[in-house]
């Protein structure tokens, strides 16, 4: 079953579907959005189990690809742009590869139809281990991260994702539901070639990141024929937070 995703809208005209990266959540991406709503319709969501959306057990990209198509049909009048990152993009894929008409434009920010390498697991563990009740702002849940995540950019991002209530600091992170899926977070699902979306397709890639690699070329055309790959030469994984202007540049090239 999906879950009602919350959003956020910025602007009017045609619908545009921006969706996080792990860890991430709309809020990340408030600046990029209010510049493309602009000119167009901007609706930022939290993916499952992240920011203000409903935790669920389960955690992989048809589910993910379920929430969206449920978002677009009751929230996009049935057909949108779907600009994804990293595993937002992975989900926005497989979305575009089951449920093809409801997606007008596809754009997938530095990651690869393909298995992701890296150790995230680490930082799901680190941030568990945690026991919030000892802190009381945000800031010091950010400096205790500094025991074990070395990088200041990192532990700030993760330190968004503390959100205070009634009954003191809380991770907007289903922590346990992300970690029992991680694996299903690393992998993409197989598609035949029958389901290849054939509509426009932009891959943005990260110039100092090995997310999108040369030996992906072939699967990224098998799934989708004719995908344009754009590098911002100067930008690693988040290309949008390290590059924001050549990036906004990029989708308004994308954008109709």
């Amino acid at each position: 079953m999906p879950v009602d995703l919350s959003f956020t809208e910025y602007g009017t005209g045609s619908p545009v579907v921006i969706v996080h990266g792990l860890f991430g959540s709309k809020r990340n991406w408030s600046s990029i959005a209010k510049q493309l709503g602009r000119t167009h319709r901007i609706i930022a969501v939290d993916q499952r189990n992240h920011g203000d959306s409903p935790w669920d057990d389960e955690h992989t990209y048809p589910q993910m690809a379920e929430d969206l198509a449920h978002l677009i049909r009751n929230h996009a009048d049935g057909r949108a742009t779907v600009i994804g990152h990293s595993m937002g993009g992975k989900a926005a894929m497989a979305l575009a590869l089951s449920e093809p008409d409801l997606v007008e434009r596809l754009a997938v920010v530095d990651i690869a139809p393909a298995p992701s390498g890296g150790t995230l697991i680490d930082l799901v563990h680190t941030m568990a281990d945690l026991d919030l009740s000892d802190y009381s702002r945000r800031s010091e849940v950010e400096a205790a991260l500094s025991k074990s995540i070395p990088e200041p950019a990192i532990r700030a991002f993760l330190a968004q994702n503390v959100a205070t209530g009634d009954d003191g600091l809380r991770w907007q992170l289903n922590l346990k539901a992300l970690a029992e899926n991680f694996d299903a977070i690393l992998e993409f699902p197989d598609y035949d070639d029958a389901c290849a979306y054939t509509g426009q397709t932009h891959f943005i890639a990260g110039g100092k990141s090995d997310y999108i690699q040369p030996h992906h070329q072939a699967e990224i055309e098998r799934l989708f024929p004719g995908a344009a790959i754009d590098v911002i030469v100067d930008a690693g994984h988040w290309v949008h937070a390290e590059q924001p202007k050549a990036f906004i540049e990029t989708i308004h090239r994308i954008l109709p």
